[in-house]
């Protein structure tokens, strides 16, 4: 079913499963009607609800007397203030305009009465996340500043231009709903190859599922080992290679390492047969043995940044249990291989869900990028999506000039097979946490066969995968982990350039099994993890040696200039 702005089937089903858990909490039954004995169960006893609407009640009259004593000019204190970095409410009206000002703290009181009411209701943590998710979804849709006749800001617009910018914001509208898609960025503002993912360098192989680059040395001398980047096949990896103010690769080639980087096709049709396998076994452990083969190295050191991470853990593990011991080191960058904690992803995942997708794509086709790209739009609906409703349609404004939106926008599709396959084995079944539960290329699986030097890095609020998620990975491999927790969330914590010397990061040599634990005993150090990373890696790295004046080598010459032609592939 086509829906507007790709709205994929996980998020209506979702929605209404939601809805269901919500109707059942308050005594409905499965044929609309209400249960009396259940509305007087332990939920009506327990009293929160009850306490809540008293609480409600109470902010009402509070926030009532507040409006009546400021309207008669007198001082009044119990005005709601807006909780600190919410920016939908900076403007001066909604201060110093007193009807705006009501508007405000009503919707305040009713969203903070709708969040509240969600946290005292008895369900499972499954479907409390599910229903707290939504709830917010639709506490924040329905923010004043939404609409027009509520936003000051669109209607002064809207007056100044004598209604150009209203008719702006419809061609806006119209324009979306025409392409099937939310605008978040202008995608035209940014040339791959041009303006992102500029570094130099060659593509030095190639098959059906990616394309292994190799980037020119920036020093004279460079370490024995080279490494080689494994990132996420659901989104393009320029994410690494931004412009060189925020390139991790070029801080990587700069501090003397010959990287190696695979950028994944972004598949099409005949793509559709493409399984997990085909992403460990042709993808991470092929580019592993063609890193090695190039360099002439004994090991390669390896990274992998979320799902990339998850397939990079998993070759390495079939390596391990083959003997083959040609990885020096493994970085993993905001990964989860322990899925019981999935974060806000989790809630679009159950056995319906997957059987769904299971029966539709699970044996060949595609899963369209767009539909994914909503669905990590809703995660964080107040900075990706409203305040672009609100600039584009209601200010009739023309999108920003933002280099990692226009690489959020730059969506990938992934091959049905492939995605059924991760998405049971992983979100639903936790599988691959589990010794030898999994098979991939006809290897049992163990995690704690890798035994090497691991570097784990997650970030503090990150809404994908959540950092006690990640952090259970220092119980999963078998050799010396460091873990380090980065400020900010899953893209900008990752992508924190120490030129720029911003947020900070923790670190501990300390083991604990509880993240909690960890963290309390945990050193704060400012500025970025990139420099602590690089200081582990290089003696993974080995001792230097002359940096090669060409890339590839007799059996993997150069071809096509970076970033080749797979990342420059839109989906269609």
């Amino acid at each position: 079913m086509n829906r507007p702005f790709n709205m994929p089937d996980e998020f209506v089903d979702g929605f209404m499963k939601a809805g269901a858990s919500l109707w059942r909490s308050l005594g409905g039954t499965a044929n609309g009607e209400r249960d009396d004995a259940a509305v007087s169960s332990p939920l009506g006893a327990s009293g929160r609800i009850a306490e809540l609407q008293a609480d409600y009640l109470k902010g009402l009259y509070q926030l009532s007397e507040h409006i009546i004593k400021s309207a008669a000019g007198g001082q009044s204190e119990g005005g709601i203030e807006t909780p600190r970095g919410d920016r939908r409410f900076n403007g001066a009206d909604w201060r110093e305009n007193s009807l705006y000002s009501i508007l405000k703290q009503y919707y305040l009181l009713n969203s903070r009465y709708c969040v509240d009411f969600v946290e005292a209701l008895d369900l499972d943590e499954k479907e409390k996340h599910r229903l707290r998710f939504f709830t917010r979804q639709l506490v924040e849709a329905m923010s004043p500043t939404n609409f027009v006749a509520t936003n000051p800001d669109a209607i002064k617009m809207a007056t100044d231009s004598e209604g150009q910018s209203l008719k702006a914001g419809l061609d806006n509208l119209m324009a979306d709903l025409g392409r099937g898609s939310l605008t978040i960025t202008d995608e035209g503002a940014f040339e791959v190859g041009k303006d992102v993912a500029a570094s130099k360098g060659a593509v030095v192989f190639e098959n059906d599922l990616f394309q292994l680059i190799q980037y020119e040395p920036a020093t004279e001398q460079v370490a024995v080992r080279p490494l080689l980047i494994v990132p996420p096949c659901i989104n393009k990896f320029y994410i690494l290679d931004l412009q060189p103010a925020n390139s991790f690769v070029r801080f990587a080639v700069e501090h003397g390492m010959t990287v190696f980087v695979v950028s994944w096709r972004n598949p099409e049709e005949s793509c559709g047969h493409f399984g997990w396998d085909d992403y460990v076994e042709h993808g991470a452990m092929r580019a592993i043995e063609i890193t090695r083969s190039i360099s002439g190295a004994d090991k390669v050191n390896a990274v992998g940044w979320c799902v990339g991470g998850t397939i990079l853990s998993s070759a390495l593990a079939i390596l391990r249990t083959r003997g083959d011991e040609s990885v020096a080191s493994v970085t993993l960058l905001t990964t989860m291989l322990d899925f019981r904690e999935p974060g806000d992803l989790g809630v679009f995942v159950d056995e319906e869900s997957v059987l769904q997708r299971e029966l539709t794509i699970g044996k060949g086709g595609i899963y369209r990028g767009a539909e994914l790209g909503f669905v990590f739009q809703t995660l964080r609906s107040k900075e990706l999506i409203w305040p672009n409703v609100v600039d584009h349609y209601l200010k009739g404004k023309p999108p920003e000039r933002f280099d990692l939106l226009f690489w959020n926008a730059d969506v990938t599709n992934l091959p049905g097979p492939m995605y059924c396959w991760y998405i049971r084995n992983m979100y639903l079944e936790n599988n691959l946490r589990e010794p030898n539960r999994l098979t991939m290329c006809g290897t049992s699986v163990d995690l704690g066969r890798v035994d090497l030097p691991a570097y784990v890095l997650a970030t503090v609020e990150d809404h994908i995968v959540p950092w006690r998620s990640a952090y259970r990975t220092t119980g999963l491999f078998g050799g010396d982990t460091r873990f380090v927790l980065g400020a900010s969330g899953h893209i900008a914590g990752v992508i924190n350039p120490a030129s720029k010397n911003k947020r900070s990061y923790w670190v501990s040599d300390e083991r604990c099994e509880e993240p909690a634990a960890w963290l309390a005993g945990a050193d704060e150090k400012p500025g970025s993890w990139w420099n602590d990373w690089i200081g582990w890696l290089k003696p993974q790295a080995e001792e230097q040696l002359p940096a090669r004046t060409q890339l590839g080598s007799n059996l993997y010459p150069p071809g096509e200039s970076a970033p080749g032609r797979y990342v420059k592939a839109k989906a269609g």
